[in-house]
């Protein structure tokens, strides 16, 4: 089913990732098969809400996936028609705060070191060691690493927005290393004919290291929460470390306190604090 000519266009002139408009276009696709017998610019609100109940209830869809059938379909009566948005509302859901799955610093040692080369090592490291999503490291140019200053410049992360994060001395040795040995022209990391690496490439070295390595569950995100919880666990300020992740808000990185072993081990429990003999005999002591 073709989507409307100017949904595209206007995702794409807004500048939004190529991921978000897959995404988007994905989504709105299937809320025009749905209503496929009817006219797009006369579906009511309440038929709306019957799509998204239609999701929820018969397709299981995750919460992430219903907040992005939300902003797809927003964004076609708001941006594409115009439509004010005080005209079209919808009950959002609350998003699930899942703690992120870190993996310690001995099993990302041994997750280097089941990569098959020096290439997939460097973005393997690179990934935690710059805290970066998959998206930045792919979209990061050779002049992008600033060895004098010890950076890595971030264009256009998230949200679009610039940042820097750091260039660990180590990582700093192995990109030595490596663009002596591959000598990438624009792109640091290249694909097939000199091209941007593939963000799914990223993923499928990234598992198969962990399947070598003995891992199970980690993705080139989980190297990013990793970064920021090992931070934290070495005593970085909290707004540091959400300048270093480009989060905007700093409710987004305090989640990784609750993961952060240094954090629990500061806490003692209110019955430590009972007095030995205000227990009595047999007890727990």
């Amino acid at each position: 089913m073709d989507l409307p000519l100017e949904f595209r266009e206007l995702l794409v002139r807004r500048r939004y990732s190529a991921n978000t408009v897959r995404t988007y276009c994905s989504m709105f696709r299937g809320f025009m098969h749905f209503y496929r017998k009817f006219d797009l610019q006369s579906i009511t609100d309440d038929q709306i809400k019957d799509y998204i109940n239609f999701l929820i209830e018969k397709k299981n869809v995750s919460i992430s996936t219903q907040n992005q059938v939300i902003n797809a379909i927003k964004f076609y009566y708001e941006h594409v028609l115009g439509r004010e948005k005080k005209k079209y509302s919808l009950d959002r859901p609350r998003k699930e705060r899942k703690l992120p799955k870190v993996i310690s610093q001995k099993e990302l040692i041994r997750l280097v070191l089941a990569a098959s080369n020096l290439k997939h090592q460097c973005i393997i490291a690179l990934l935690y060691s710059a805290g970066l999503r998959r998206g930045e490291l792919i979209g990061l140019r050779v002049e992008d690493i600033n060895f004098d200053r010890m950076q890595v410049f971030i264009k256009g992360g998230k949200g679009k927005k610039d940042r820097v994060s750091i260039l660990s001395e180590r990582m700093a040795v192995g990109l030595t290393k490596y663009l002596a040995a591959y000598s990438p022209n624009y792109w640091l990391f290249e694909g097939p004919n000199r091209n941007q690496y593939g963000a799914s490439s990223v993923g499928m070295l990234v598992k198969r290291a962990a399947k070598l390595a003995g891992l199970k569950g980690v993705t080139p995100h989980v190297l990013r929460h990793s970064f920021a919880t090992h931070m934290m666990e070495g005593g970085t300020d909290t707004r540091l470390i959400q300048k270093l992740l480009g989060h905007e808000k700093l409710d987004t990185t305090a989640i990784y306190t609750h993961v952060s072993k240094s954090s629990l081990l500061k806490i003692s429990s209110p019955f430590d604090s009972i007095k030995t003999e205000n227990f009595r005999k047999k007890s727990l002591e």
